[in-house]
């Protein structure tokens, strides 16, 4: 069985088949449930939270706030899947904003498809919006660093039993140097699955 589970909607249904039919159940958001043993989207929350609240815990931010006076500009890059597994990694990329966004000492830039559409929205104010309500074409924050990194994951088998050990691996990069200022610690990023044999 999972030690970890999870769902995605405030209002999920469960569909059980059986003999005469389907049986269908409504169960409320707060309630965790697992029907694939597989990472789900509790696993993508706790990870991201874990993550950055390692990535807080560390001094880089108190640092740059000292030095420039504001809190540090972040944007999410890419994350990459390197497990045996297909992981939507869009949901785990948006957990990592909201545990930053939550933490209320990270200011947190758009991705760059989310910029393009406001890009566009603004320059369609130029022309009709009200003078005293347009936004200025040039007036973004630019990202400080960019948090990236990899999703990996360990297989154990014995005895009929496997265990999957899942691991987020993430860099947070100063977008003027490259500099690598702070790295996710693996062990502590572990989720740990046991899956029934078949």
């Amino acid at each position: 069985m999972r030690k970890l589970y999870g769902v995605i909607i405030p209002a999920a249904i469960i569909i059980f088949s059986g003999c005469a039919g389907k049986d269908i159940a409504r169960i409320e958001s707060n309630v965790n449930i697992d029907l694939s043993g597989r990472w789900n989207d509790t696993d993508s929350r706790l990870v991201a939270e874990k993550l950055i609240s390692e990535m807080i815990d560390s001094n880089w931010h108190r640092q740059f706030k000292t030095r420039r006076g504001r809190a540090p500009a972040v944007i999410v890059g890419r994350v990459e899947n390197k497990t045996m597994e297909h992981i939507p990694v869009e949901p785990f990329t948006k957990d990592l904003e909201k545990a930053m966004i939550n933490s209320g000492l990270i200011e947190v830039i758009a991705s760059f498809e989310e910029r393009q559409e406001v890009r566009t929205e603004r320059k369609d104010m130029q022309k009709w919006a009200s003078v005293n309500t347009r936004k200025k074409l040039i007036s973004e924050t630019a990202a400080d660093y960019m948090l990236k990194g990899v999703l990996n994951s360990i297989i154990d088998e014995e005895g009929g039993e496997k265990v999957v050990f899942y691991q987020a691996d993430m860099n947070l990069i100063n977008t003027e140097n490259n500099s690598i200022i702070w790295t996710g610690s693996p062990i502590s990023s572990l989720l740990i699955q046991a899956v029934n044999p078949y």
